[in-house]
């Protein structure tokens, strides 16, 4: 089977396939019919992976993608598929895990050579079209590899089969449960704080990401062991990255990653994704410290979501790109003269708490950031800045908008929703709540079947989900429900899950897959263990489970989340990387919280303590004064009585007695 001798990307769902779609090479999506092309015409397969905001993506797309003579070499040699990893997360985790199995370093563009059958031999990332940066021409590459798989046929297959195998193993094999202990968290925690930049900051050295799940570790570290350390390198991460050019100081909202050490000189795309972590983290160091700072930036990230990240139906959006008008960060960028025509005198105040950098190595226009005495000031002195800002942002909007790509994916819509009704619930911005029911409403409303999709565009939908996106959603309602006090959203968690079970629990139930049981067009089915910029599908799975567990009592569910933290720490073990989501799941497994509050309905004097004591161990449970239906179980099967206020407490099947006095359950929940 050969399909048509064009590009066949203008139809897909996906912004970044469609941005390909005007390339004279003969794109295919993934899909069935291009692996079935490549193995009737015994032609190796050109997989080229990417998303919409990234930079390099599009320099390679620009210099070669788009260049005919590029073009028909790869045209006469290949079958060329294209694929956008937010949509397929799975098939760009094995063929990473490929070229890390090479000796090679990641990233994208990921460039991978596969036989027919789909095993990858060799691959690369980023490579110019012609020779340079110690990097071979593009053409030069697609010319030794054909030249290899037409006189080494035998040899590249064997290759090909034991790297296949290999990934394999990694990414889909089994291994001996371990045993789940205290030791687990404290070790690991220990051992991502060695690796702490004590004066900016994050990991150590450059490039320098939010690396949201370490930070959640150091943090669950610390609310369970006291280690003040863990916590203090937390803020200090946060209060550094919100100081520099990483955040957009005009807008709101975090950057992708920075290329220095001083989170100064940003790669300039937005992702969704980061953005409800830095929301999360800033929300448990508001609790935890009472600065300003953390609540400030909350509101201005999620003024930015809301501004321009939300799509039609109240889903958002997934990323915006690094670059405008053919250059990167130009949007967010200013001159001096620029920001003295937009403010006049009042420049003078503006640079009173902001500095232009213009670092060596950067050839763009300054980039706004904050010293720490302008950060300490600002919070301060904010009702000055907030017009000055206003104005320079509706300045900014008269520029040429960086792209947007305006598919929606199930999973970092999850993590945005339970971003914004846990946010919304601390800081008492029903808003927030109502936007994240809003979004939660969008995604659940775009299922077919009882199943999600894993991305949307209008009315494109890619189906089947991921186990990423029920685990995301079912936290998700989970977190609707600690904020609305809607039973329905319980349900709605206990339907992600049992489309979880139905779809991708493995046959020995001991845990799940990643892609379900009906997907055809994967070479080797993965568990999803490893970590990115966000925690594991595995990770999200078990705290799911455990949180709804916690929350319903049930003794099943409950024995489901304990098997699959066993196993899935197992397996963590033999990871060399990209355990931080496993090991805080299984943390939340080994001593699940749970408060159940009864109060009034008016003038509650419990529930708002519970409210701005977030602790991500913690599901919470409220019911009103005289509450005869929903009634919560504690451990035990015991009903909570219900006809005067009181808090119960509980670690696993144990509970503290009744707190019925504001102060004393304020002192249990900061311990």
């Amino acid at each position: 089977m050969t399909l048509p001798a064009q590009n066949l990307l203008a139809e897909e769902a996906s912004p970044y396939l469609q941005q390909h779609s005007g390339n004279p090479v003969h794109w295919r999506p993934w899909s069935p019919a291009a692996l079935a092309e490549a193995k009737a015409l015994q032609r190796p397969i050109l997989l080229s992976v990417g998303y919409a905001a990234c930079h390099w993506c599009h320099v390679m797309a620009h210099e070669s993608f788009e260049n005919d003579d590029v073009a028909a070499v790869m045209n006469r040699l290949f079958v060329n598929i294209k694929v956008d990893r937010e949509e397929r997360p799975d098939i760009d985790q094995i063929y990473m895990a490929a070229l890390s199995s090479m000796g090679e370093q990641g990233g994208w563009p990921l460039t991978m050579f596969l036989t027919p059958d789909g095993k990858p031999f060799w691959g690369g990332t980023y490579f110019p079209r012609e020779a340079r940066y110690g990097r071979p021409g593009f053409v030069q590459v697609l010319e030794a590899v054909d030249k290899a798989w037409r006189e080494k046929k035998e040899s590249v297959n064997q290759s090909a089969d034991g790297l296949t195998a290999h990934v394999e193993t990694r990414l889909a094999g089994s291994h001996a449960k371990a045993v789940l202990d205290r030791a687990m968290l404290a070790k690991f925690a220990t051992g991502i704080d060695g690796m702490i930049d004590r004066e900016l900051g994050g990991l150590r050295g450059a490039p320098k990401f939010p690396n949201a799940p370490f930070m959640q570790s150091l943090w669950l570290s610390w609310l369970r062991d006291g280690t003040a350390s863990h916590r203090d390198a937390v803020l200090l991460s946060l209060e550094k990255m919100l100081a520099g050019g990483i955040y957009d100081h005009i807008g709101g909202g975090l950057s992708r990653y920075s290329t220095d050490a001083e989170w100064l000189v940003p790669h300039f795309e937005k992702m969704l994704y980061d953005n409800a972590q830095l929301v999360r983290l800033c929300n448990w160091a508001y609790a935890a410290t009472g600065k300003e700072l953390f609540r400030l930036r909350i509101e201005e990230t999620i003024a930015w979501l809301l501004r321009e990240m939300r799509v039609e139906g109240g889903a958002f959006a997934a990323s915006l790109d690094a670059d405008s008008e053919g250059e990167e960060g130009l949007f967010y960028t200013w001159s001096r003269d620029e920001i003295e025509n937009a403010l006049g005198y009042e420049s003078a105040l503006f640079f009173k708490y902001f500095t232009l950098a213009d670092p060596h190595g950067w050839e763009g226009k300054p980039i706004i950031h904050q010293t720490e005495a302008q950060q300490i000031q600002s919070v301060v002195d904010r009702d000055l800045l907030v017009p000055l800002k206003q104005r320079l942002l509706a300045a900014r909007e008269q520029r040429v908008r960086p792209g947007r790509d305006g598919k929606a994916l199930t999973d970092w819509n999850g993590l945005t929703i339970a971003a914004l009704a846990e946010a919304g619930r601390s800081l008492g911005r029903s808003d927030w709540i109502e936007a994240a029911e809003a979004a939660f409403a969008a995604i659940a409303g775009a299922a077919r079947d009882a199943r999600l999709p894993h991305s949307m565009l209008g009315e494109k939908k890619l189906f089947p989900a991921l186990s990423s996106d029920y685990a995301a959603m079912a936290n998700a309602a989970i977190s609707l429900f600690e904020a609305t006090g809607n039973p329905d959203y319980i349900d709605r968690a206990g339907n992600f899950i049992g489309q979880l079970d139905l779809w991708h629990r493995d046959s020995d139930k001991t845990g799940y897959y990643l892609t379900a049981s009906d997907s055809a067009d994967v070479p080797i089915r993965i568990r999803g263990d490893v970590d990115e910029a966000i925690p594991s599908a595995t990770g999200q799975i078990i705290e799911a489970l455990v949180r709804l567990s916690s929350l319903t009592g049930d003794l099943d569910l409950w024995e489901k989340a304990w098997t699959a933290a066993e196993h899935a720490a197992g397996r963590a073990e033999h990871q060399p990387y990209g355990q931080a989501g496993i090991v805080n799941a299984c943390t939340l497994a080994f001593e699940p919280l749970k408060l159940v509050i009864v109060d009034r309905s008016e003038n509650p004097r419990l529930v708002p303590v519970a409210n701005r004591n977030p602790d991500p161990r913690r599901v919470d449970i409220v019911v009103p004064v005289g509450s005869a239906t929903n009634l919560p179980m504690l451990p035990g099967g015991v009903l909570s009585p219900t006809e005067k206020p009181g808090a119960w407490l509980c670690t696993g099947q144990v509970c503290l007695p009744v707190i019925t006095e504001a102060e004393e359950l304020e002192r249990m929940l900061r311990r």
